[in-house]
């Protein structure tokens, strides 16, 4: 019943939000970046964050305490990314709020003591250095990739029901709920964009999910979740790295990513975002039957650069 009333209350309030931000002309104006062309309401994710953050002070008396505290380190984030929705702030100040964000939920978290992967454990003060950058990185690529109808919507969809299925935790249903309902809105085209306060507080709540479990000290745990998150996280990060490689000005806008190209070479949104759903569920499939998750995280990896090698012919990177 729940999960049913935050998906009713999803479609409420997302309809109060578009009504009350194409009132206030609260737009998003399309640019070089831009993959729409009409104007288009924005910050749509409110009703997300709401939503999100009343079911975790609902269910406060099943989650972790230092998960609970860790995620209301968001609230920051949700606050200074609604503000850059409306009247657009320095990167230099969403940084730094971020930064203040990462360090204290990490702090609640009790820091990240070690990390096994690959067989190697890693340990040391630098593991929380590297846990920062990560947290950081994950709440802005997951921003970056929010570019197209519905795919960040759909994304945190399956993340939802992956955290359900296997860290065995009921916020991954709300979420699937609550974005639900955003999506009937979100789906191409889109009548409302999530808008930073949605994908900026997305990724930041999906960092803290991956070094809560981290702290758990199953190795499995990270392999699962860089499946779950691997659309994003790859694609973001290797057109980062080749637009280093061209030495290409970081901060100026672009459409490299690996969705937008698709776009660009014809393909419609709702057309990319089916066939990433469908790649995401694939996985999902795979390692709740695969008992060895390396080898589903060999056929993920792999199957992402024979993707990106097919996107690279249909649309070069330039």
């Amino acid at each position: 019943m729940l999960y049913l009333t935050l998906f009713i209350l999803s479609l409420i309030l997302t309809y109060m939000i578009r009504l009350y931000a194409d009132k206030k002309s609260i737009l998003d104006i399309p640019n070089d970046r831009s993959s729409h062309i009409t104007p288009t309401p924005r910050g749509g994710g409110v009703g997300i964050v709401i939503l999100f953050f009343a079911s975790v002070i609902y269910l406060r008396d099943s989650i972790d305490s230092s998960l609970f505290y860790a995620l209301l380190c968001a609230i920051p984030i949700a606050t200074i990314s609604l503000i850059d929705d409306i009247l657009t702030i320095s990167s230099k100040i969403r940084i730094l709020v971020q930064s203040i964000s990462s360090i204290l939920a990490l702090y609640a978290l009790g820091g990240v003591n070690s990390i096994d992967f690959i067989y190697f454990e890693l340990d040391g003060y630098w593991i929380n250095i590297l846990a920062l950058l990560s947290i950081i990185w994950l709440t802005n690529l997951y921003n970056f990739l929010d570019g197209i109808d519905g795919y960040a919507t759909t994304q945190a969809i399956t993340v939802g029901l992956g955290i359900f299925l296997f860290f065995d935790i009921s916020l991954g249903l709300v979420i699937v709920s609550i974005s639900l309902g955003f999506l009937l809105f979100n789906w191409h085209r889109a009548s409302i964009f999530m808008g930073d306060v949605g994908s900026a507080t997305l990724g930041f709540i999906f960092a803290i999910f991956v070094f809560y479990y981290i702290n758990s000290g199953d190795d499995g745990d990270i392999l699962i979740s860089m499946v779950l998150l691997s659309l994003f996280w790859f694609d973001a990060t290797v057109t980062l790295i080749r637009r280093l490689a061209n030495r290409e000005k970081l901060t100026q806008a672009h459409k490299k990513h690996a969705y937008q190209r698709l776009v660009q070479s014809g393909w419609s949104h709702d057309k990319v975002v089916i066939y990433a759903l469908l790649f995401n569920l694939i996985f999902i499939f795979l390692l709740y039957f695969i008992p060895n998750i390396w080898i589903v995280f060999a056929i993920n990896i792999i199957s992402l650069f024979i993707i990106l090698k097919l996107i690279d012919k249909k649309r070069g990177f330039n």
